[in-house]
């Protein structure tokens, strides 16, 4: 296909690649929500280490990212066994700091 050249020689505006109309520049829809049997596999597994551990098993600032990962990921669960799981993850990260 031949383009088009205006009478001031210059060509027309490309039109968008992605297609017409406004939804274009959307982002995709995402889930609602996170998968919960996925988040508390995660959340017991890292409690799991915890646990196991004699001392920190996480360098420092992966330790400071999870103290503030693990509650909010614990967001997704129900709110009983939410806390329950974050009440234990801080107890094991307050030993692991004492035993440094």
């Amino acid at each position: 296909m031949a383009d088009a050249i205006d009478l001031s020689g210059r060509m027309p505006a490309q039109d968008s690649l992605f297609g017409p109309g406004e939804d274009r520049l959307k982002a995709p829809p995402r889930a609602a929500s996170p998968n919960p049997e996925a988040i508390r596999a995660r959340l017991r597994s890292l409690l799991a280490t915890a646990r196991a551990a004699e001392k920190m098993p996480w360098p420092d600032r992966d330790a400071r990212m999870w103290q503030i990962v693990f509650p909010n990921m614990a967001n997704w669960l129900p709110p009983e066994e939410a806390e329950a799981l974050r009440f234990e993850f801080a107890h094991e990260m307050e030993r692991l700091a004492k035993a440094a």
